[in-house]
């Protein structure tokens, strides 16, 4: 069988991870790819691949080329394939092959106040064009699942494919020592929560709190609509809040190590990686309680929190934090390979082949 699986989205944050790290395991099966995307960078990954062919494409996803002219020869060449793969949501226009996709959230419809009328009306589109042209869809929870169920109705089946941990952070690191840190991973977007993190660590830091927080992230890009928690930030002394600014993997993997906590304060997530990354890191992890947090972390040693009340929040930080020091987290082996990308193609080239 000849799989084309679109590439233009490698270097993107979720997407991207997820595609990246399931690809070597696609690409060591017998089937035979067309990899769609940059040409130099698919090179380099299938490198001595005998069942690889690299097919240069440059047209933007979700851009009007891919869904009205995308080009014919490029067309005719996947046309030509058995099946075609994309770790999103976006399909080119003129395909005649089967299709399958992976989304990994429906977030815009869920809480349509993170986008215009006119912004949810474009992805509603794009999303009922993937439920009407895929013939399966991947997601990354059960909880994405029944959200996708909600709006696809009985369209095309759809099947769980966790999101996982990249390896780089499995590998064992020298031991360092634990600092007054709280570490907050996440983009700038409403739903991750980070506003509700500032208003409860500035009042857990009132009542003798003495850690500081650490965001990863740059300062400049960041944008609140709660404009209480943005002066806050604004006046705040580097000495408690402090960004890292673009830091390099290793360097993340030794921030999870020394951190006494991660918080995710995430009102809405489609799996939500940072408190296992946190926890293979030895780091434990206080997280909201939205349903997709207790379906991925059930059995897991994490400390929930009403989701969206920095009130229990701040009462957390200060249970779990003032005067004390939190225990380094020792998962077992069962939970640690509970959820990795091997897994995740092994379900997905399975579900093609089927």
């Amino acid at each position: 069988m000849t799989i084309t699986i679109d590439c233009r989205m490698l270097e993107a944050s979720g997407v991207g991870v997820y595609l990246r790290e399931c690809l070597p395991y696609f690409l060591a099966s017998s089937h035979s790819f067309v990899l769609l995307g940059e040409p130099v960078q698919l090179t380099a990954l299938s490198k001595n691949k005998r069942n690889v062919q690299v097919l240069a494409c440059a047209v933007k996803p979700f851009s009007i080329k891919e869904l009205f002219l995308f080009p014919p020869a490029l067309l005719q060449r996947i046309n030509k394939t058995d099946l075609f793969y994309s770790p999103y949501f976006n399909i080119p226009c003129g395909l005649i092959v089967p299709v399958y996709t992976t989304i990994h959230d429906i977030i815009f419809p869920d809480m349509p106040e993170l986008t215009s009328r006119l912004g949810l009306m474009a992805r509603m589109w794009f999303y009922r064009r993937a439920f009407r042209r895929s013939k399966k869809i991947f997601t990354v929870s059960q909880f994405s699942c029944s959200r996708i169920r909600h709006y696809a109705g009985a369209l095309p089946p759809v099947i769980v494919t966790h999101s996982a941990i990249q390896p780089y952070l499995l590998k064992p690191l020298a031991p360092v020592n634990k600092t007054n840190t709280i570490l907050f991973i996440g983009n700038i977007k409403r739903h991750k929560g980070l506003w509700l993190l500032l208003e409860a660590f500035f009042q857990a830091r009132k009542e003798g709190l003495k850690h500081k927080l650490v965001i990863v992230g740059e300062k400049n890009k960041f944008r609140s609509a709660d404009t209480e928690s943005l002066k806050q930030l604004e006046t705040a002394d580097d000495s408690l809040v402090q960004f890292t600014g673009f830091i390099s993997d290793e360097h993340l993997k030794t921030l999870l190590s020394e951190a006494a906590l991660l918080v995710q304060p995430s009102l809405y997530e489609g799996f939500g990686l940072p408190p296992l990354e946190a926890m293979v890191s030895g780091t434990p992890a206080l997280v909201s309680d939205i349903p997709v947090f207790r379906e991925i972390y059930a059995d897991f040693p994490v400390t929930f929190f009403h989701a969206g009340d920095s009130e229990s929040l701040k009462e957390k930080l200060v249970l779990l934090l003032r005067d004390r020091e939190m225990p380094r987290v020792a998962l077992p082996d069962s939970l640690r390979s509970r959820y990795t990308f091997e897994k995740t193609a092994s379900i997905i080239l399975r579900e093609l082949s089927s």
